[in-house]
């Protein structure tokens, strides 16, 4: 394949924070597609850092950098001590979640429903700027439920920018708190991707990163002309090799399909000796193949198993590298 000049000067692609998926057995996976790509871990509450197993939240795979540790909470003081906890445990910055939209984190006054308090987001931000040196950024909506107003969503990002943050990820969505579940909020309200380039437009000075319906090179790439940074979701996830195909937005030549097999059969020995079942971690894997001749059968063979080994993993995988006529040099 021909590979074009690097657009990536400044620019940034992201892995978004997803519940469940952004587990670090996912972003250690995602992280052999491409080194160059932010990885975002699942959004972890205040509550769970501070009074749960914090180690257990906050450790990770020397490979993930860079890493970025989302949190959930509303209190400033929490906020900034788990920063804290996130700096002195290595991740590259930390960002706060006022985009996730469950009514189950509404409850506790997380995610998009801050968005509602720009004055509490500005406080908490600039709390956390100060508990730590690394980058605090915030991930929001362009607005939620009544309040959709291109005009709400910049006084909302003014109150932020006045408080010290440098870096937005916006989706690009308004959040339906009442009514739609998160994953309706992820596919009914109308991607405004014009309104996320005109907020770049007025605050230039801030790194606006883009999130929301983002599936193809082509589009990251089209993206990239009006903002500084690009987040994929879901399809990083069904589909982890657009990240290896991103590799041409910096010049370079993705990584072959066949060599991040191999590599993940090394993942999952390690897990093995880390006493990880195969069973619990294989469901991050099955979009290894995504597009492929045999595709299905992979995802046939590794799921919903009582046991699965490594030979039936590299049995598996070997089928399909050898239906497309992929084979290591």
């Amino acid at each position: 394949m021909t590979v074009s000049q690097s657009i990536m000067h400044n620019k940034r692609l992201s892995t978004a924070p997803m519940i469940d998926w952004s587990t670090r057995e996912y972003l250690t996976f995602a992280r052999l597609f491409n080194p160059h790509s932010y990885l975002y871990t699942e959004m972890i509450s205040t509550s769970a850092l501070l009074y749960g197993d914090t180690d257990y939240h906050l450790r990770y795979y020397p490979n993930e950098h860079p890493v970025v540790l989302q949190l959930g909470g509303s209190h400033p003081d929490e906020l900034a001590q788990c920063a804290k906890l996130g700096q002195d445990y290595g991740y590259d910055e930390v960002n706060l979640n006022v985009g996730c939209p469950s009514d189950r984190v509404q409850h506790y006054k997380i995610g998009a429903c801050l968005m509602a308090e720009p004055k509490l987001v500005a406080d908490i931000v600039r709390t956390m700027r100060e508990a730590v040196t690394i980058p605090i950024t915030v991930k929001h909506r362009i607005g939620i439920d009544n309040f959709d107003s291109y005009e709400f969503m910049h006084d909302f990002v003014a109150n932020i920018v006045e408080a010290g943050c440098q870096h937005i990820i916006v989706h690009a969505r308004i959040a339906w708190l009442q009514g739609l579940s998160p994953k309706q909020n992820r596919e009914i309200p109308p991607l405004r991707y014009d309104d996320v380039y005109r907020l770049k437009q007025e605050f230039p000075e801030v790194f606006v990163e883009i999130n929301g319906g983002i599936t193809t090179v082509a589009q990251m790439r089209e993206h990239l002309q009006q903002v500084d940074g690009v987040m994929i979701g879901r399809e990083a996830y069904h589909n982890p090799y657009i990240l290896a195909e991103a590799s041409e937005l910096w010049g370079e030549t993705p990584v072959p399909r066949e060599q991040i097999f191999y590599q993940l059969l090394e993942l999952l020995a390690q897990f093995e000796q880390e006493g990880l079942p195969l069973t619990v971690v294989m469901r991050h894997y099955l979009g290894l193949f995504q597009g492929l001749t045999g595709s299905r059968k992979w995802r046939q063979a590794l799921s919903g198993q009582k046991s699965i080994s490594i030979a039936q993993v590299k049995a598996a995988g070997e089928a399909v590298l050898a239906q497309n006529g992929l084979t290591l040099d």
